[in-house]
């Protein structure tokens, strides 16, 4: 009984402790005066994010719905075009469906920088003589540059090459290291 009596007399003391540290300082904040970069939410729901010492802020509130969606799409193509490398099944220079929107991606950015070049290099993996990898490399990268052109990049702007099995991405002679190494990259220069 004892130990009892003396647990619920700590419990007791840690509870004073505990709600004595989280007691107020006493301090009251002025109206408008917040404590971070962000102020309240406006009347309009929207928020304003402080920036810098200029105090010049971004309102969401002052997007409209139509800036706010273009706004997210060009995040969405931003990440699209962060993929950069393009894998083939074996023996075979078909582009795989879950690469065709990020090339489109890849061939819409082309067509509004017309400035901006790409070398399309072309790979294999192993198996094969060098001159039949080259050939299937070579022939990987003109898929790919076909397509770009067809959704809207310059020919000017495009140049392919096959490395064929020279330049693997990873060593070995596994189905994994294979299907790796059976790709086209682009290279934004």
């Amino acid at each position: 009984m004892n130990f009892s009596a003396q647990s619920k007399a700590f419990a007791l003391l840690l509870s004073v402790g505990l709600v004595a540290g989280c007691s107020s300082t006493g301090g009251t904040s002025e109206e408008g005066e917040y404590g971070s970069d962000v102020s309240a939410v406006d009347q309009d729901g929207g928020s304003t994010v402080y920036g810098g010492d200029d105090q010049d802020g971004v309102s969401s509130s002052a997007m409209t719905e139509e800036e706010r969606m273009e706004a997210r799409e060009q995040a969405e193509q931003q990440a699209l075009r962060e993929i950069t490398v393009f894998y083939f099944d074996f023996d075979t220079a078909e582009i795989k469906q879950e690469a065709r929107d990020v090339l489109v991606a890849h061939a819409r950015f082309l067509a509004n920088n017309p400035g901006q070049n790409v070398r399309i290099e072309g790979h294999a993996d192993e198996r094969g003589t060098k001159e039949y990898n080259l050939a299937l490399g070579e022939r990987r990268a003109n898929a790919v540059q076909r397509f770009l052109i067809v959704n809207g990049a310059s020919r000017g702007q495009l140049e392919t090459v096959s490395y064929g099995e020279e330049k693997p991405a990873v060593m070995g002679s596994s189905e994994s290291a294979w299907a790796q190494n059976r790709r086209v990259e682009l290279v934004f220069e």
